[in-house]
């Protein structure tokens, strides 16, 4: 498959998914569903105005587009807060439809015509990361959502194997590789970007993430209300929040099931525990007398092979992500059994390290030395350490709803550390 034909179906197959998730009438999608979220609305005009501004304008916003000046400024994330856009005067459904398909339409026009591996098309993947990101953005609005479900259950997945919760796997003391260079990921973004060997010392990390059993035995043990586990900020947080529990986890009479897209279910004991924040990892972490990983350990884990002295592409080696090895591209609509891709397992051992829940790490968005700004320069800049207040923690890993063409181990995310609508899990490290 040339880039060209890559390229294009990562954005046919992103499209797809992003109008089945505003496949829905028109109250609805204006609907806000919680301040933390834009209305879905916002999200589907917001996708095509970013791909325009990429593809057709040059990234020039000052540039004449489809849209008047007045309505383009209105889907500039740096300008409208997410609670403040469903007060907006938005494109109506229909219409943010009939843009997103007439951008699309001569976005196809302008990759076919441009040359085979030609630098704009780093370019075309950044718009479909982009678009896969809010895709899972929409799922998080959706999953806040109360009233009668508006998606099923979700697709099938494979078992998992029993008694692997709570094992760990060693990561020997010595040199790797950490990030990516453009010749090997070309579509990487500026975050995972130069590749540089650091040296880390020895760890012992989760075999597999934390799992919803395990976590009821901190619920069980008192963890909530124990002072000693938390950090102080977490504590004032946890007090403030009044949070006892992931989200999505019911109380009461209905204590043992959870809320997911609105469907009421048992909580799977053997599924990795999912929308907890970084402060909640913390304390469970301190109680189970481990720590979080740092998200250098983490990278490690995932994709070094200590064997040949280089990077795998994935844990499991250079072929592309499948259903036989992880769990990825949202059609589950939650995570797998722990255990449930043995096939998937990284060098050292570690299981299920991308897909199903993103994994908090301790580590705060930093630049790698080398780092330069891609073609979008505000993607990174204005959230590393130093600049901001630092108050975003790193996740890795990916969840069930990335789109398996963005995922790589070097993939970075990150968010405020109260975040729990987030697809967020644990996976443990301790000291050797």
């Amino acid at each position: 498959m040339t880039t060209r034909e890559l390229l294009a179906e990562e954005l046919t197959t992103a499209r797809h998914r992003t109008l089945r998730l505003v496949d829905f009438d028109d109250a609805e999608v204006r609907r806000q569903y919680d301040p933390l979220m834009s209305p879905l609305v916002w999200d589907l005009a917001h996708i095509g105005q970013q791909e325009e501004l990429w593809l057709l304008r040059g990234g020039n916003p000052d540039r004449p587009g489809m849209l008047t000046r007045q309505v383009d400024q209105l889907y500039d994330a740096f300008v409208h807060s997410r609670a403040s856009r469903v007060d907006l005067p938005l494109l109506p459904p229909a219409d943010a439809r009939a843009y997103c398909a007439t951008v699309r339409n001569k976005v196809l026009d302008a990759l076919d015509a441009l040359p085979d591996d030609h630098p704009e098309a780093f370019t075309f993947g950044m718009v479909a990361s982009h678009e896969n990101q809010h895709d899972e953005t929409m799922l998080q609005a959706l999953n806040l959502r109360s009233g009668a479900p508006l998606l099923d259950r979700g697709a099938a997945l494979p078992a998992g194997r029993p008694g692997l919760a709570g094992t760990w796997v060693e990561v020997p003391a010595g040199e790797f590789v950490l990030g990516v260079d453009p010749a090997a990921e070309p579509f990487s973004l500026d975050n995972e970007r130069p590749a540089h060997t650091v040296d880390v010392p020895a760890f012992r990390i989760g075999r597999v993430p934390v799992t919803n059993g395990e976590w009821q035995q901190f619920i069980d043990d008192g963890g909530y209300d124990e002072r000693r586990w938390w950090t102080d900020a977490g504590w004032a947080h946890r007090q403030q929040a009044g949070v006892i529990a992931p989200q999505f986890w019911n109380t009461g009479t209905l204590a043992g099931t959870r809320t997911r897209f609105g469907h009421i279910e048992d909580i799977p004991a053997d599924e990795p525990v999912q929308h907890v924040d970084f402060h909640e990892a913390q304390a469970y972490a301190a109680w189970a007398g481990a720590r979080l990983p740092t998200e250098i350990e983490w990278e490690k884990a995932c994709a070094w092979d200590p064997e040949v002295g280089r990077r795998r592409r994935y844990p499991w080696g250079s072929d592309t992500p499948s259903a036989e090895r992880v769990n990825l591209g949202g059609d589950a609509l939650r995570p797998a059994p722990v255990g449930a891709y043995p096939g998937g397992a990284s060098a050292y051992g570690a299981e299920q390290m991308l897909g199903d829940v993103w994994e908090w790490t301790t580590s705060t968005l930093r630049p790698w030395p080398g780092f330069a700004p891609m073609v979008y320069e505000q993607y990174s800049s204005p959230f590393f350490d130093g600049i901001t207040s630092g108050d975003y923690r790193v996740l890795r890993g990916g969840s069930w709803a990335v789109a398996p063409g963005i995922l790589r181990p070097s993939f970075r995310n990150w968010d405020h550390p109260i975040r729990r609508q987030i697809f967020s899990g644990v996976r443990l490290a301790w000291d050797v």
